[in-house]
């Protein structure tokens, strides 16, 4: 990454953080527990089955290498009442062998159709123009829950531009809209019993205890009760009809979640750092090469003297002293946001990986309240 490019990233990534600093008030909304919460045994189930895609124009496998491709035909043709002399040598160019993926919606009902993805397994070129043929998809439990055939799309298809070739694709991947039907319902629990779970999608105690209180305001009291923090047991009507309608005004109920734990993400390829909310420094020091940085938690403006080089920010909590001065240490107060610690290495030139190891650095050092997440 050379210095210019490098400088736009810090501008870019400075404005950022800087409209995050300025304007990021953490505000409690209510949120609806369908986007907090599902219902036990409401969920998807995965689907795999194997396959061979033909009609291909000659960008299949190549047999001599992949020889589970020639078995599958031999198999397919036994079944189809024809018959291969042993010893016989299949040059196929037209076929490819395929795995078959899919997931099985909740409630879903034979008949109905679902989108599947059909992925090249072999060495095939192209997945382009074939047809899958009749494949059947299985659940984790080895049984046949749909079937799927259908003619294989590839969307966005190489494109030459000045007399050069560029692919804009994968062309092993290819997708059938509609292509499998659903041969067997799978049986839920959610209409047995007296009682229903909700689960939240994070674990959080504050949270689960609101739930249960909108939910007993909503329905009247012990209708809810928190098993843990993140399972809810809630009290249902025993007909069907009305369990889908006590469902459908539960799923609608308004709660404020509690606010989540401080978490900062860092990015080691690109240096993108993203934190959930406003993350605070405990006191600490960080020396890194010749970066020096100053913050002062007040509301004045700063001015370093002539001699030390350096520039100087304001911001409405806190006032930032840039300075480049080999040997200094980087002070930080508590109670400085991270935002604008960011902000300070960036004025002055750091890199994305000098980021990193600094914050790295403060997190070892139990300063940054906050989990740290490297991806």
């Amino acid at each position: 990454m050379n210095y210019l490019s490098t400088s736009r990233w810090i501008r870019a990534l400075c404005i950022v953080l800087g409209v995050m600093s300025s304007a990021w008030v953490p505000q409690a909304h209510a949120e609806r527990i369908k986007d907090l919460a599902g219902i036990q045994g409401v969920r998807q189930n995965q689907l795999l089955g194997y396959g061979l895609v033909v009609g291909l124009d000659g960008s299949g496998d190549q047999t001599t290498q992949t020889p589970f491709t020639v078995q599958s035909i031999i198999s397919m043709l036994q079944q189809l009442g024809v018959t291969i002399p042993v010893g016989t040598s299949l040059q196929l160019k037209n076929v490819a062998a395929v795995m078959v993926t899919t997931s099985l919606p909740a409630f879903a009902q034979p008949g109905q159709t679902l989108d599947i993805t059909v992925s090249s397994m072999g060495n095939a070129k192209s997945l382009r123009g074939g047809t899958l043929l009749m494949t059947p998809l299985k659940g984790a439990d080895n049984q046949i829950y749909a079937m799927a055939q259908g003619n294989v799309l590839v969307g966005g298809v190489g494109a030459a531009a000045n007399g050069s070739k560029a692919q804009v694709n994968h062309l092993g991947v290819g997708k059938i809209s509609g292509g499998a039907t659903v041969e067997r319902a799978v049986p839920n629990s959610v209409a047995q019993g007296a009682t229903i779970q909700l689960e939240l999608n994070t674990s959080d105690f504050s949270t689960a205890s609101r739930v249960v209180d909108a939910i007993n305001r909503r329905f009247g009291p012990d209708t809810a009760a928190a098993m843990d923090g993140r399972v809810i047991q809630v009290k249902a009507p025993t007909s069907t009809d009305q369990r889908v309608s006590f469902l459908g005004n539960l799923e609608n109920i308004d709660v404020t979640p509690a606010q989540m734990a401080a978490k900062v993400i860092l990015n080691a390829r690109t240096g993108s750092i993203v934190m959930n909310q406003a993350v605070t420094l405990e006191t600490c020091a960080v020396a890194h090469g010749n970066l020096s940085v100053v913050i002062n938690t007040d509301n004045a403006v700063s001015q370093p003297n002539a001699l030390a080089a350096g520039q100087t920010a304001a911001t409405a909590n806190s006032t930032v002293t840039i300075t480049k001065d080999p040997g200094q240490l980087l002070m930080l107060k508590a109670g400085v946001s991270l935002s604008e610690v960011v902000k300070a290495l960036n004025a002055i030139g750091a890199t994305p990986q000098d980021l990193l190891s600094i914050l790295q650095a403060i997190k070892a050092s139990g300063a940054l309240r906050a989990d740290l997440e490297i991806i």
